[in-house]
């Protein structure tokens, strides 16, 4: 029985910071060595970022929450993590509950009271009740409504809520799941020389995309495609686990995003890519689109090296990552809803949808419009 994304909806918070004036930020306040100033300047520009969206609104024209620095620029004490996940759950909620409604008001052919699941998935803060409670509330939905949270994950968690919505609408025809990610990676922001904590600030962002998931065939008509889920493979490689992590400080979550990363999955994506479509009995040939988690510029272009691609291949991938940076789990949605919305995804074409996170695991999945 096919299972269906019939929507995807992504949201972002309005404070909008361009990546130039980012680096000169970090740059001030991280340290005084040159040679870390030049580190930093390299970082930056070579991130393939333009622009990154964050709930700290330290620089906005009115500052509601100060966390890092006052309304007059002044440095303030290095926020605990309390101070923190403080801000996350306040953000966090708000767009939990504006993704879930932007999807059962715009998904054709399905309302609220359709909802039979609400998966939610975040590795950047932690409250109870969780964002599942908040989003059936916000809703009106019953309190039977079956919930679930995917927590602390990282950039590939939104294949294991998707994983679950298809197992959920095997298991009952009826079922329509809410896939709802939302990560609010920049509260951990550290003003640091750690090389690893330098990467992870040039290129983590905030944001939230949902979808929503079920065995109903597609609504005849529709203005965009909806996406099959055909199948899923995961993959965990001989090396990475200490060249990306995600640990629990005093003062925030601490990012190891090591250098060696691209390295990694570079040597690992062939047989990766062998196994998933061995599964499914579908030939690389027969791909017609690609959506890639974008970590950085340079796991990129070694996904694209390594796939044989033409310049232009990964569009969608470095689209998100120029205009949104890397937003972890959520940010794989948000490339497969720039593929669909752009127009040249056709009824029958495949999709191939990757995305990379601590272990070091590589997480795919193959998709068909309809």
């Amino acid at each position: 029985m096919p299972v269906y994304a019939h929507g995807l909806t992504t949201a972002v918070p309005d404070p909008t910071y361009l990546q130039d004036w980012t680096c000169d930020l970090v740059q001030e306040h991280a340290t005084t060595r040159r040679g870390i100033r030049r580190i930093i300047r390299s970082i930056y520009r070579n991130s393939g970022i333009r622009k990154r969206h964050s709930v700290i609104d330290d620089w906005a024209d009115v500052v509601r929450d100060p966390l890092f620095f006052d309304g007059a620029g002044q440095r303030l004490a290095t926020p605990g993590t309390g101070r923190r996940n403080d801000v996350y759950a306040r953000e966090a909620k708000d767009l939990f509950t504006r993704l879930a409604r932007n999807l059962v008001e715009n998904t054709e052919g399905f309302s609220a009271s359709d909802v039979t699941h609400v998966v939610t998935v975040s590795c950047t803060g932690f409250f109870a009740p969780g964002p599942d409670y908040h989003v059936v509330r916000a809703l009106g939905l019953p309190g039977s409504t079956q919930r679930y949270h995917v927590g602390f994950m990282g950039c590939y968690a939104a294949f294991q809520a998707l994983r679950m919505a298809h197992a959920f609408c095997r298991s009952d025809p009826e079922a329509v799941v809410l896939v709802l990610s939302v990560e609010l990676c920049t509260l951990h922001l550290q003003f640091s020389e750690d090389t690893d904590e330098l990467i992870a600030g040039a290129v983590f962002a905030d944001g939230g995309a949902g979808a929503l998931v079920s065995a109903r065939d597609p609504a005849p008509g529709r203005l965009r495609p909806a996406m099959e889920l055909e199948t899923f493979h995961t993959a965990l490689t001989e090396e990475g686990e200490e060249d990306m992590a995600w640990t629990i400080g005093d003062q925030g979550f601490r990012m190891r995003l090591s250098t060696y990363v691209p390295e990694i999955i570079q040597a690992n994506l062939s047989p990766v890519l062998a196994g998933l479509l061995e599964r499914c009995g579908v030939t690389a040939s027969e791909l017609d689109h690609f959506a890639v988690h974008p970590g950085g510029r340079a796991i990129l272009d070694k996904v694209e090296a390594t796939l044989g691609m033409a310049a232009g291949g990964l569009a969608a991938s470095r689209h998100i990552l120029q205009e949104f940076g890397n937003m972890s789990s959520a940010t794989i949605l948000f490339v497969l809803n720039t593929l669909l919305e752009g127009g040249g995804v056709r009824a029958g074409d495949r999709i191939l949808a990757m995305a990379f996170g601590p272990g070091l695991t590589i997480e795919s999945g193959l998709f068909r419009a309809h």
